[in-house]
């Protein structure tokens, strides 16, 4: 397959050789891997948090909600001041910026200033997502651009599962504190890698505020962000609640939830890399049948809820279909915008951003009110809606970017000369 994405324009230079290519790929993967596992990795450290700084709970959770909010905001922000930028310059500062948030977190002796560490964390989630999740395709072969950006994400997917155990010796063993300097050190090497394998990557044109706007008007855009919208929200709608879930509803022991949210992590990632050779055929296919396989299996689970094998089999077939999804979306979005790879995935990042609050905030709500069954319930319901809205609207509306609006066997020529060009 021939993905669309930011070429460096002509007369900028050879690019990178494809092996030097694919280590700059792991470079920025690890990068991606170090911002997930810092925003990730102190979420259940919270109550020490608290007691040390001498806030309550509930309010040492704003560390969480400050960094998502910040993340949503700093997407579009970073993509249009950043966007005549070198796109090596543009990740190497935002590698830095995570490694400072880490050290003023670690270091802060005060609630204030831990939450000023946050928001620097979510301006360098945030502009690396709008930035370095769609790097792939100027560092390897077209071809190659799906795969690659596999490599990118699975360092979410790797993250999500490394953060619950490593929270839990932090815990158990040492400081809250510990959990920072660990993210400052990961954050420290994958800079070290980015200087030494990133080549230059010149900006290939410029994003302004009225193109972000203009996005709103492409029918293929506006498929993506509301497709991901309704996946984000119903995944942090049951998700956030799925070891309640475990134990409340399937009966669970400590064991047995901590082997149910390990095989999800897991399965989350053996789901990203699948998706990274599905996608290749089709991406709505992909798309479609992780929205469907999510809604399904978070209305089965209360179904199921007497059977602990079930729940755990529930629980694989889920995080695949969850790993998947991310990845499709953004590829999705790669193709949405006349503007560039980089435009789309502003607008993408911080939707996902504004639905995984709303979808945290919605599932408490529910849960609250009216049980932990009626929250999946309602969770699935929301996913079978994206589902279906994605199916139809997209099939109309949007071409398969497999097909570039032919066949599923013709995919979309991509070079140089078609790029966009700087003004």
């Amino acid at each position: 397959m021939t993905t669309p994405t930011d070429h460096v324009p002509p007369g900028t230079g050879p690019g990178p050789t494809p092996r030097r290519g694919w280590v700059g790929v792991a470079s920025v993967a690890l990068g991606s891997f170090a911002i997930v596992l810092s925003e990730l990795l102190p979420v259940g450290l919270l109550p020490a948090i608290a007691s040390e700084l001498d806030v309550r709970v509930g309010t040492a959770g704003l560390m969480v909600v400050v960094t998502g909010l910040f993340a949503a905001l700093a997407a579009p922000v970073v993509t249009v001041a950043a966007s005549g930028l070198d796109r090596r310059v543009v990740l190497v500062g935002l590698s830095a910026l995570l490694i400072a948030s880490n050290a003023l977190a670690a270091l802060a002796p005060t609630f204030g200033v831990l939450l000023l560490g946050r928001v620097l964390l979510g301006i360098s989630l945030g502009g690396f997502w709008a930035t370095g999740a769609g790097i792939a395709g100027r560092l390897v072969p077209p071809t190659d651009t799906i795969r690659a950006t596999a490599l990118i994400t699975g360092g979410i997917s790797v993250a999500t599962v490394v953060s619950l155990p490593l929270g839990a010796a932090v815990s158990a063993l040492t400081s809250w504190r510990v959990a920072f300097v660990i993210g400052g050190l990961i954050g420290l090497t994958a800079l070290g890698l980015q200087l030494l394998t990133l080549p230059r990557i010149p900006a290939a044109h410029r994003v302004r505020v009225s193109t972000l706007g203009a996005l709103f008007r492409v029918p293929r855009a506006r498929v993506g962000l509301l497709a991901a919208a309704f996946a984000f929200a119903a995944q942090f709608a049951a998700s956030t609640y799925v070891a309640p879930f475990l134990q409340d509803r399937a009966g669970a022991g400590p064991g047995t939830v901590t082997l149910g949210l390990l095989a999800f992590g897991v399965a989350g990632v053996a789901g990203n890399f699948a998706a990274g050779v599905t996608l290749s055929r089709s991406v709505i296919a992909t798309t479609g049948a992780a929205k469907v396989v999510l809604a399904a299996t978070v209305v089965l689970l209360p179904l199921l809820a007497h059977s602990t094998v079930a729940v755990l089999a529930l629980l694989v077939v889920w995080g695949s279909a969850w790993g998947a999804l991310p990845l499709a979306m953004q590829t999705w979005m790669s193709t949405a915008s006349p503007a560039g790879v980089e435009t789309g995935l502003a607008l993408f990042v911080t939707t996902i951003q504004l639905a995984l609050a709303a979808g945290s905030v919605l599932g408490g709500a529910v849960v609250t009110s009216a049980g932990l069954d009626a929250d999946f319930r309602l969770a699935g319901a929301i996913a079978l809606a994206g589902a279906v809205a994605f199916i139809a609207l997209g099939s109309r509306r949007a071409a398969d970017p497999t097909t570039g609006g032919t066949s599923p066997a013709a995919p979309r020529p991509t070079s140089a000369a078609s790029a966009p060009q700087n003004p």
